[in-house]
């Protein structure tokens, strides 16, 4: 692995090459905080897919892409004079020594549950009105869940035992049945979000990410589709053609793979 010297060389690299494009490259120079914006999102998901691929390359890769991206953002803030890299780097120094005072002060913990619950108490002291302003507008739904359970856990609102919160999930499954038979649209939609919303927090007591489960969902049945489509190719068979029984006899071999 690189010294700490070689690190600071290769961000000051970085830092001089983010320089001469913005001053040099016309692309470079037109960009601004809401043209990068929907592209660095774009980095972010490919960073997460190469995470859940395990692919240790790439991962390195996309890492590089979204820094560039910080440092883009900070050469444009230099540029209007409201912030730069180093303030970037120092505003986060200094949140997370202000957030961990089991290792920067004398607060004592036990475990991990404990830091989680000083850093959402820390944050309504710094002027936080809600323990839920942390979480995004913007994120995915399934994520969002997962984060609005995990914060307002981390002040102590939340279930005891992973029994308890199958029981809810269970709840909610009867209530939704209700509807589907009252045959109300809009309250089964209701009842709908209730379930994904329990189960969210079911998987959580689980030790679960449950995006991170249903993306692995999706991974595995679009390989085994694929795994189908290739063998009506192969066939000279169009899928549309093909009966569910045929279909089906596909998807059990793309099973066994």
């Amino acid at each position: 692995m690189n010294s700490r010297e070689n690190q600071l060389q290769a961000f000051d690299r970085l830092l001089t090459i983010m320089d001469e494009l913005r001053a040099q490259c016309p692309w470079d120079k037109k960009q601004t905080m809401e043209t990068l914006r929907h592209l660095t999102i774009e980095e972010t998901y490919e960073l997460g897919d190469a995470i859940l691929d395990n692919d240790l390359e790439e991962i390195k890769k996309e890492l590089g892409d979204v820094l560039l991206h910080i440092v883009f953002y900070s050469k444009i803030g230099s540029e209007t004079k409201d912030f730069d890299i180093a303030d970037v780097c120092h505003g986060i120094c200094e949140k997370l020594i202000n957030r961990h005072p089991h290792i920067y002060g004398d607060v004592k913990v036990e475990n991990e549950e404990d830091v989680k619950r000083n850093w959402e108490n820390l944050k309504l002291k710094e002027g936080k009105k809600s323990v839920l302003e942390g979480v995004p507008k913007s994120l995915p739904a399934l994520v969002k869940a997962n984060r609005i359970q995990e914060k307002v856990a981390g002040v102590g609102f939340d279930w005891e035992q992973p029994e308890q919160v199958w029981e809810k999930v269970q709840e909610e499954l009867n209530e939704l049945n209700d509807e589907i038979k009252a045959q109300n649209p809009d309250k089964i939609e209701s009842e709908f979000g209730d379930v994904l919303f329990s189960m969210v927090n079911y998987a959580r007591f689980l030790n679960i990410n449950p995006e991170n489960a249903l993306e692995r969902t999706n991974k595995k049945f679009s390989k085994r589709f694929q795994y189908l489509e290739e063998k009506a190719k192969a066939l000279n068979k169009p899928l549309v053609d093909m009966t569910l029984a045929e279909m089906d006899v596909f998807w059990e071999e793309a099973k066994k793979l």
